[in-house]
């Protein structure tokens, strides 16, 4: 509950001392903000009560004349994960807040009670230190793991081999833990992010002359830090995005049967093992053949392949680079540089960007992130002869094919693969597409990238594997095909996929992705490491 001390009080320090004796008889008093040891005077006492009484109960012992001048008080939810915050931005007013779920204006002891004691600030450098170190005994673990394999293949009837097994379980299970906890550590809600756009928002409606409606939702999820950091800007411009492009002006809407203030939705969730960041509006949606129309106006397409053009394929021209529905260049819109670097950003991050629209209705932008870039569970395998992997949950199966089955429509090799069609891509510097040396049958590995799949055609597999992804510069690796790379136990750099990027190149030349594996002669374990 919030209190306000009257600016007419006689002894303000003494205000706080006051209403938590008024409110002994009612509730239990866990937190003050500020706190007790303060000198200062407080134009607002922030308290967090507990109590079986009712609201009017508790406002009724606060009104202490010439002391309190008004307060007020919240509910706090059991359950944080159904909190919403809600924040209204016209363009003539300042932003004011739905109460029920304000956690911007809530007593700061909701957060719980502030012990600095159990507080400890320790710089990030320090927290990646210790991951990178967690990560180099993941793959010390590997090499032991392959040891012991091979010492089983030598000594089958040994009677050391169940005891190096049980140390080994256990040493993988400490590790395990090790390896949460120190994840743990870097993970901050969503809320650091969240927070910075009630203002954002307000600004932004009024240049544009609308009314808008901000809903929080999700804040408590959990992300890495530095993911947080990465998918500030590319949330923002969508959010700009929204109010300019999205949402009408309030007499459109009016006309067209809504609520002159519009919405704005930000939610974040955990789904698997990834944090999904949705940007939701309630406008007119996004009209495809516009798109499209705009886009040939540009020259980014042809009528002929306009024609051409799926709704779907027709909605993702939002991302091509240079494009902008905006009929006139603002402060906010119109500049041709947004979506195609939100896409670009998330690629690099190994998520995606999704879209749903429907007109009249709105639209939403669906952002799906990993929980961490550090350590993946991933799938190896082999193609002309170098290794790669990625991510196990960006495979939906393994198949196996014939070149007799593969056909042709129009440049795209394409695969019946029980009842629905699926595009291929070949990987590799062969410029052929079909060889000879893949001959009879070859892997067919089924990815998913949102909505879409796509076959990658690989030589062989090598087996599922726990990666610590390490960054290449740009004198190892010269394309954004590869996002990282491993060592394995036995010492073998194995190169990551970068899947975003596969599809991408894929959609824009055709079934020939052609070679990545463009590194450099001295590319080792060693350098992988540093």
């Amino acid at each position: 509950m919030t209190a306000q001390v009257d600016p007419l009080c006689a002894m303000p320090i003494a205000a706080r001392q006051l209403i938590a004796n008024a409110l002994e008889s009612v509730a239990e008093i866990l937190a003050t903000r500020p706190e007790a040891s303060t000198t200062a005077q407080a134009k607002v006492i922030d308290l967090l009560i507990a109590t079986t009484r009712n609201q009017a109960e508790i406002l009724a012992k606060c009104k202490i004349p010439t002391v309190i001048a008004g307060a007020d008080c919240y509910e706090l939810k059991a359950s944080a994960s159904k909190s919403e915050t809600v924040v209204r931005a016209d363009a003539d007013s300042a932003p004011s807040a739905d109460k029920e779920h304000d956690t911007e204006h809530a007593p700061a002891a909701a957060q719980g009670k502030h012990n600095s004691e159990n507080t400890l600030r320790v710089d990030a450098e320090r927290i990646d230190n210790v991951l990178n170190l967690v990560g180099e005994l993941i793959i010390a673990k590997s090499m032991m793991q392959q040891t012991l394999i091979e010492f089983a293949r030598r000594y089958p009837k040994d009677a050391l081999r169940p005891k190096f097994s049980d140390a080994m379980g256990f040493q993988a299970r400490v590790l395990n833990d090790l390896q949460r906890s120190v994840m743990k550590i870097r993970m901050v809600p969503v809320e650091q992010l969240f927070r910075r756009f009630p203002r954002m928002v307000r600004d932004a409606a009024k240049k544009c002359n609308k009314q808008v409606r901000l809903v929080l939702s999700g804040q408590e999820t959990d992300l890495d830090k530095g993911l947080l950091d990465a998918i500030a800007e590319p949330l923002t411009h969508i959010v700009r995005n929204a109010i300019s492009h999205g949402l009408e002006s309030p007499r459109e809407r009016e006309a067209a049967g809504k609520n002159p203030t519009g919405t704005i939705r930000l939610d974040a969730y955990h789904q698997a093992n990834h944090l999904i960041v949705e940007v939701s509006d309630d406008g007119g949606g996004i009209d495809a053949n516009k798109l499209k129309a705009k886009a040939i106006k540009v020259d980014l397409i042809n009528a002929e392949e306009a024609e051409r053009m799926s709704p779907a394929e027709a909605l993702d021209l939002i991302f091509r680079p240079g494009f902008s529905t905006a009929e006139e260049i603002t402060e906010i819109s119109g500049r041709g540089v947004g979506l195609d670097v939100v896409r670009s950003v998330l690629h690099r991050l190994k998520g995606t960007v999704e879209l749903e629209t429907q007109q009249g209705h709105g639209t939403k932008f669906r952002l799906k992130l990993p929980l961490t870039l550090a350590i993946i569970k991933a799938l190896l395998f082999r193609i002309e002869q170098r290794l790669y992997a990625i991510p196990l949950n960006s495979v939906a199966e393994i198949a196996r094919a014939n070149e007799s089955e593969i056909h042709k429509v129009d440049t795209t090799e394409v695969l019946q693969l029980r009842n629905q069609v699926l595009p291929l891509a070949r990987l590799g510097q062969s410029q052929s597409g079909r060889t000879e040396t893949r001959g009879g049958k070859f892997f067919v590995l089924v990815t998913t990238f949102g909505e879409r799949k796509l076959g990658l055609i690989v030589d062989a597999l090598e087996g599922e594997e726990e990666l610590v992804i390490k960054a290449l510069d740009d004198q190892t690796v010269a394309t954004d095909l590869v996002s990282g790379a491993s060592i394995l136990g036995d010492g073998r750099v194995v190169l990551i996929m970068n899947l975003p990027a596969v599809m991408e190149r894929f959609t824009r030349d055709g079934t020939n992705v052609g070679h990545f594996a463009m590194l450099s002669s001295a590319t080792s374990a060693t350098e992988v490491r540093q």
